[in-house]
C-alpha cells in the first residue's frame, strides 16, 4: 500500500491533461492507499484552473467552473487535507535557510515530512512525495523522502 503527497503542480494534472495526467489520475483513483493534500493546495489549484482560463487561448469559463467542482468535490471526498498548523510554517521557515524553495513550496513540503510522521508511527511505510518541481523535489529528496515527477511517467 503506497500513500501519495500530492503538491499543487502534481494534483493539477488530474483536472487539466498535462504530461504526466494519466499516471496522476491513476495514483488519485487506487483504493488501498490515501493521496494527502496540504490545504493550501486548494488555493493554489484554484488559482492555477483560473489562470488557464484567463490564458489566451485557455479553457472557457463553463470549464473552469466544471474543473474547479470536480476538484472541490474531491478535496470533499477523496483526498485527507492536512490543515495548516504552526508547527507545519515553522517547519518550513526552516526550509526555506537550507533549500532552494519558494513560500508555498516549503509549506508543501514542511506539510508532507510532517504528515510522514505521523503515518510512521501509525505503521504506514509506502509514502512518496509527488511534485512536478525540480527544486522541491531535490529537497524532498535531500530530507529523505522518496519522490515521484509525474512528468517522468508518461
Amino acid at each position: 500500500m503506497t500513500d501519495y503527497f500530492l503538491d499543487s503542480s502534481a494534483v493539477l494534472k488530474r483536472y487539466i491533461k498535462e504530461k504526466g495526467s494519466d499516471w496522476i489520475r491513476t495514483i488519485t483513483e487506487q483504493r488501498d492507499g490515501v493521496v494527502i493534500l496540504a490545504q493550501l493546495t486548494l488555493v493554489e489549484v484554484a488559482a492555477a484552473i483560473a489562470a488557464k482560463s484567463r490564458a489566451p487561448g485557455g479553457i472557457s469559463d463553463r470549464h473552469r467552473e466544471r474543473v474547479l467542482e470536480r476538484f472541490l468535490d474531491d478535496v470533499d471526498q477523496r483526498y485527507l487535507i492536512v490543515p495548516m498548523r504552526h508547527a507545519i510554517v515553522d517547519r518550513a521557515v526552516r526550509l526555506t535557510q537550507v533549500y532552494r524553495l519558494r513560500g508555498y513550496d516549503a509549506i508543501q513540503l514542511a506539510t508532507a515530512l510532517v504528515i510522514l510522521s505521523s503515518l510512521l508511527s501509525a505503521n504506514r511505510t509506502g509514502f512518496r512525495f509527488v511534485a512536478s518541481d525540480e527544486d522541491l523535489l531535490d529537497a524532498a529528496k535531500a530530507e529523505g523522502l522518496l519522490i515521484n515527477d509525474p512528468q517522468q511517467h508518461i
